[in-house]
């Protein structure tokens, strides 16, 4: 599909700019507005309103007041709306897609696969709502008998990362809508259009006013900062880097705040002496060139056993070369612009660093130049004690280091503070189970290079996070526990 630049604009114009507040968009209290850039131009796309402390306590104050009705809605009107935004946003979805390849850059194609992943957190807890059940059951000692049930977790606060704009958000709003708690969504300041497109399909979906507020801005810690200090306040959900995660933790203390933090990741990618060789190489093209590998599930280690590790890297250059790097829009480009200049320029001082400790440069390794922040696909040849290996590149650089046997291999993939996503090839199924019992994540592909999916949960372990998004696990996320204990009236007869 071909689009035009008055397509762009149309769309562009089709934004809500201002604060969702109570079901109304409105105009900032500072009146201030936030610039939205093409990271593949540099050049703004559109102004939205600049949120801060004074809104995010409005916001707050809304879905504070529409807490207590909506908790008492009929979990099957909570799913058809759940369902009817997910017929919305798939009706609309040519434009989510457009959207998040202007404002964060991936292809559009893509964007359009965001799009169906994104949509079906939708559906996914539209049919969970309404049987997330509690328990009845009598004591052992059979003088009680007990209800356990499940009741919404309250006014809760999303913050969401600039990557996948329309899934994180589906996935926290999803889970929160189904078990009756209201919202403040903070999106992030790079890609916040999506966000704003998307609540207005909410609100066309018949949400309630208050149920989900958006306030967009330029300081997040003004946003979060008062919320997280106010009692009203009762879960924080937050997609990022984990530096910022722990101090969310640490402020989250201080009211004793259920939380779900989904962190950093830097995951390792085991290829095996007995792995077939091309599925290998295309689980590594999944897993490190998604969303120009600015995912935390990006494969940022590619371990390979030494007997193969020529005939692999020689396979896997050959697929780095012919990807086609440009603007999202524009027809074969499969590798759109990293996110802005200074995350390129980060993304590149890891590569010269690799460089500089003895690494080799197989292909790639340069910024593109000319307009918006491109990024070459590159591969690295690396020791294991190179300082790349340490960090979580968000970029399309993907270094290759070698193993001896299994127990080495198991040793690299659980030398980082990360445990996020792992990828596993390998053609013994023993293998795979053996090594996944041994490694340290939350989420593990077998054979495959791409494994989120809504009906699963999404989450890690050490420095990677709490909780679990998606999945039977992603509603309670959003839920207290309560009993309840009653005489059994069998005991009193």
């Amino acid at each position: 599909m071909t689009v035009t630049a008055q397509q762009e604009q149309e769309l562009l114009q089709r934004v809500p700019t201002g604060l969702l507040i109570n079901g109304e968009w409105v105009e900032a209290s500072s009146g201030k507005t936030l610039p939205v850039y093409d990271p593949a131009t540099g050049k703004e796309l559109l102004r939205i309103q600049d949120g801060n402390s004074e809104d995010a306590l409005k916001a707050l104050t809304a879905a504070d007041e529409a807490q207590a009705e909506w908790a008492l809605t009929a979990p099957r009107e909570r799913a058809e709306i759940l369902r009817r935004a997910f017929d919305i946003v798939m009706e609309r979805a040519d434009d989510f897609a457009l959207l998040m390849t202007l404002e964060m850059g991936k292809p559009l194609a893509e964007a359009r696969g965001e799009v169906t992943y994104g949509a079906e957190f939708l559906r996914w807890f539209s049919e969970e709502t309404v049987r997330h059940y509690g328990r009845y059951f009598n004591t052992p000692e059979n003088n009680l008998t007990a209800i356990v049930r499940h009741k919404p977790v309250g006014p809760s606060l999303l913050v969401t990362p600039w990557n996948f704009p329309l899934a994180m958000a589906t996935r926290k709003v999803g889970p929160a809508v189904a078990s009756g708690s209201t919202m403040v969504l903070k999106p992030a300041q790079l890609t916040p259009l999506t966000s704003q497109y998307f609540a207005q399909a909410m609100l066309d979906a018949g949400l309630p006013a208050g149920v989900l507020n958006v306030v967009s801005g330029s300081s997040a810690s003004a946003i979060s900062g008062p919320l997280m200090k106010d009692s009203r306040l009762r879960k924080l959900s937050f997609t990022g880097s984990t530096p910022v995660g722990v101090r969310l933790m640490e402020d989250a203390a201080q009211n004793v705040l259920r939380t779900s933090m989904e962190l950093g990741g830097n995951a390792p990618l085991m290829v095996f002496e007995d792995a077939d060789l091309d599925k290998a190489v295309q689980g590594a093209m999944d897993a490190k060139l998604r969303n120009m590998g600015e995912a935390c599930t990006a494969a940022n280690r590619i371990l390979v056993h030494e007997d193969i590790a020529d005939a692999f890297q020689a396979k896997f250059a050959d697929a780095m070369r012919a990807r086609k790097v440009g603007r999202g829009t524009e027809a074969d480009v499969n590798i759109g612009p990293i996110i802005d200049e200074k995350a390129r320029e980060d993304v590149h001082s890891l590569v010269t660093a690799a460089v500089d400790a003895g690494g080799e440069v197989i292909t790639g390794g340069q910024k593109v130049e000319g307009d918006g922040y491109f990024y070459e696909p590159t591969i690295l040849s690396v020791l294991e004690d190179s300082p790349i290996l340490k960090e979580e590149i968000f970029g399309p650089v993907a270094p290759v280091v070698t193993f001896k046997d299994e127990a080495h291999a198991i040793r690299l993939a659980n030398a980082q503070q990360y445990g996020l996503a792992a990828y596993i090839f390998t053609e013994n199924h023993n293998r795979a189970i053996r090594v996944a019992d041994q490694i340290e994540f939350g989420l593990i592909g077998f054979n495959v290079g791409v494994i989120s999916n809504a009906a699963a949960p999404f989450g890690g372990v050490k420095q990677s996070g709490l909780g679990r998004e998606g999945g039977a696990e992603g509603i309670a996320e959003y839920t207290t526990v309560q009993y309840i204990g009653m005489p059994n009236p069998h005991s009193q007869a």
